[in-house]
């Protein structure tokens, strides 16, 4: 049994296949999935499609850095996330994310990329000061930004247990500097790709104790879907990849990966 711990799904449910993309996952021995929330358009629909799947699918709210728009005050969405957190069980949020930072869509004029950083760290700052009010797991975008991200988190006084960095393609110097604060990575078919040996080398220096795998669906697939749609089941290839990264059962790998997600995310 695996889970997949960070998907969005809001493409599948949209134009009518989810059924079969969750029928194939579970054929794949990938039993739950957690769809992640980037923007209000998907908040409500992830809502609904835990509700509708308990169980099956779980999901988190959070204001991506790269769906913070210019014309709409951030501030307001962000107001919508704690209602999230007060439903009923079966269709409330399992965490707070993906929030982060994001220097790599960043336009080229220096004047217009730093305001909208700007706006970025602002609104994660909010996010993470709410997520420490809720005592929530938060899920964290870093991309062209780890330092930044570790600087805001320790600055927020959040808990770092309870964070975990999504799609890990750093090395393992980065990944010591999150377990050092008590955090976490968790990896996507990038272990897959033969280019990536210091995201390897990160999953085996965080090793298998609080190790979490995920799709990033429908982005990176996995080798050896490489460059076609990504989907919850082939995180099946992700973990054999990590069971011979950290040379153990593929078995092994399964139990304590699910473990880890449902400690992390406090999944029943």
């Amino acid at each position: 049994m695996l889970i997949d711990t960070h998907c969005h799904l809001a493409e599948f449910a949209r134009r009518g296949d989810l059924s079969a993309v969750l029928d194939r996952a579970t054929a794949a021995g990938v039993t739950r999935v957690i769809t992640i929330g980037t923007c209000p358009d998907d908040w409500s629909l992830y809502a609904g499609l835990a509700a509708a799947h308990p169980g099956r699918v779980d999901y988190t709210v959070g204001l991506h850095p790269c769906d913070i728009e210019e014309n709409i005050p951030w501030e307001s969405q962000i107001a919508q996330l704690p209602a999230y957190f007060e439903r009923s069980t079966g269709s409330r949020a399992v965490a707070l994310g993906e929030i982060g930072l994001d220097r790599f869509h960043l336009p080229k004029d220096v004047e217009t990329a730093t305001a909208i950083f700007t706006k970025q760290e602002n609104a994660f700052r909010a996010q993470l000061a709410l997520a420490r009010e809720l005592a929530c797991p938060i899920v964290i975008h870093s991309r062209d930004a780890f330092p930044d991200c570790v600087r805001v988190i320790d600055e927020s006084g959040v808990d770092w247990k309870k964070i975990v960095f999504h799609c890990f393609a750093h090395g393992p110097d980065e990944v010591r500097v999150l377990r050092a604060r008590g955090g976490r990575a968790s990896f996507t078919g990038i272990i897959t790709y033969k280019n990536a040996q210091p995201v390897r080398d990160a999953l085996a220096a965080q090793g298998l104790d609080v190790l979490m795998l995920e799709t990033d669906a429908p982005y990176l697939a996995p080798v050896p879907h490489r460059g076609q749609p990504n989907e919850p089941a082939y995180t099946a290839h992700t973990a054999a990849t990590a069971a011979e990264i950290l040379k153990i059962t593929a078995a092994e790998l399964a139990g304590r990966t699910t473990t880890n997600a449902r400690e992390f995310y406090g999944l029943r």
